[in-house]
């Protein structure tokens, strides 16, 4: 029975063929409208020709492959897969109909995980490109600053919230700064790209899990962790490494926890910053994290806030117009609200 087979491969990586696929393209004449395929070159340092035709629409290549089958031709059509669904589609319907065509689907090779990070690097490649999009090409590292800080906090509001849907975009968002500050550094002729920064990221996940790649001993993970990343970067205080741009109650946790390693008090400070400090301390003893504590508390006022305002709108009165006392009797009464 004339044929024509399907062959699906990746359009993002040249991950190699599978046996059934080499036998297909052995068979029978090859074809493509993807000229810039990742295995056409491969094909052709194996002998294998690969004829690039014009990208026409689903329903005219369809009835152009099954024509040929139909005259007794079997032929090969090497697919990238998503852009050629329709045409896989349309070529079924036909063999469906009862033509005396069979339509065969091979599978030459799949996209391995993470591939889709490859279109990641392309898309920002077209847009900081001649002809891309002209506020990506105005973008420098310093203009991006704030929104990296930005996408970090909708991502960890997405965590807060519990929403996993909204989380997939908010890392996607935090990803995009990623590659971007990454493609500015490599315009910039540094001595690195993102391939760099994906490679010194295996190779540290490497070397700071021995337990994992070298089959030392699990005991004490956090202490082996420290003394790696001490003895990688050259650190002689245990305030090193503290990024002091990180939100205040934050950054007094952690010079708290850091100080707490090597035994050293917490001294008291004066004035309203050395209240907060002290909360911070106290947080600390009781196994709270200050950050969240008062995001927490922050949340629940939002929220209650919020809700006070939806109820005067529906009664038809102006927030603004509420005095203080009776702001205060709406505010907590809801049971849930944190007092003091």
């Amino acid at each position: 029975m004339p044929g024509a087979p399907v062959l699906v491969t990746t359009g993002r990586a040249a991950t190699g063929l599978t046996w059934p696929a080499w036998q297909a393209l052995q068979a029978a004449p090859v074809c493509t409208a993807a000229p810039e395929h990742p295995q056409l070159a491969f094909l052709r340092d194996a002998g294998v020709r690969v004829d690039v035709v014009e990208r026409a629409a689903d329903d005219v290549l369809a009835a152009s492959l099954h024509d040929r089958a139909l005259a007794g031709e079997q032929v090969v059509w090497l697919t990238d897969g998503e852009h050629d669904s329709g045409l896989v589609r349309a070529l079924g319907l036909r063999a469906a109909r009862g033509s005396g065509v069979e339509v065969e689907v091979v599978y030459g090779s799949w996209d391995p995980p993470g591939a889709r990070l490859l279109d990641v690097v392309a898309v920002m490649d077209r847009l900081r490109s001649p002809g891309g999009c002209p506020w990506d090409a105005e973008q420098t590292h310093t203009t991006l600053m704030p929104y990296l800080l930005e996408e970090a906090y909708e991502a960890y509001a997405a965590l807060e919230d519990g929403d996993l849907v909204d989380l997939r975009e908010e890392l996607g968002d935090v990803l995009l700064q990623v590659v971007f500050h990454a493609r500015l550094a490599e315009e910039a002729q540094a001595p690195w790209s993102i391939d760099d920064v994906a490679g010194d990221l295996v190779d540290k996940l490497v070397r700071r899990h021995p337990h994992v790649f070298a089959g030392t001993s699990a005991d004490d993970l956090e202490g082996t962790w420290e003394a790696l990343k001490k003895a990688e970067k050259g650190r002689t205080s245990v305030t090193d490494g503290v990024p002091l741009g990180q939100p205040a109650l934050a950054l007094a946790a952690k010079l708290q926890r850091r100080a707490g390693r090597i035994g050293a008090p917490v001294p008291a400070f004066d004035g309203l910053g050395g209240e907060l400090w002290e909360l911070v301390r106290r947080c600390a003893q009781a196994g709270l994290d200050p950050e969240v504590a008062l995001r927490t508390t922050a949340r629940n006022y939002r929220d209650r806030l919020a809700a006070v305002e939806a109820e005067l709108h529906a009664a038809g009165r102006d927030p603004s117009d509420v005095g203080p006392g009776e702001w205060a009797a709406l505010l907590s009464a809801d049971p849930e609200l944190p007092r003091g």
